[in-house]
């Protein structure tokens, strides 16, 4: 596999988009600003999933995402968590996403699975990401990996123990933030 630079987006709340890596514009049906984060809820244009839900959680480098998968596609993963630099909003109302490579997977009730680490210390090697980029990375994933741990394996609980508010879905609509 050949290293590539780190995959940016930006999310245009005041446009109502999302911009992808690729340029794609996609409209994006609902988002919400929170003192911890940006939630995004936007249709997909994809072979596998019909629906993408995401949270952007500056504090924590992540970005939460439910993949919205067609049946017969990663039957029991609730939580895809990409690891990164999350900001927003600009001066201009944008959030931006820049995704560190490593990535972790949840299956409720199960310790979450990190991925990803071959194609972070690649681009470390192809000088596409620095080392000290790298290192935080791998910080974020061992704090998420570590507090989902101690809150029994439930990711929701440790997000919502962590931002101090609820991380709602369109299936988990918002409930008080675990204490």
């Amino acid at each position: 596999m050949t290293a590539h630079p780190p995959k940016r987006e930006v999310f245009d709340v005041a446009a109502g988009v999302n911009i992808d890596n690729k340029g794609f514009v996609r409209t994006v049906e609902a988002y919400e600003v929170t003192p911890y984060g940006l939630y995004m809820n936007r249709t997909a244009d994809h072979p596998r999933f019909e629906r993408l839900e995401s949270w952007l959680i500056p504090e924590l480098g992540l970005r939460a995402n439910i993949f919205h998968y067609l049946d017969g596609y990663r039957a029991g993963q609730r939580l895809y968590l990409d690891i990164g630099e999350f900001s927003g909003p600009d001066e201009d109302g944008r959030w931006h996403a820049v995704d560190w490579y490593l990535d972790l997977v949840d299956h409720p009730g199960s310790p979450l699975r990190l991925i990803d680490v071959d194609d972070l210390l690649e681009a470390v090697g192809a000088d596409e990401l620095s080392a000290a980029d790298a290192e935080t990375a791998v910080g974020i994933a061992t704090r998420a990996l570590v507090g989902a741990a101690e809150c029994g394996h439930d990711v929701q609980r440790w997000l919502e123990r962590e931002c101090g508010g609820p991380v709602f879905w369109l299936d988990r609509p918002r409930a008080p933030a675990v204490p």
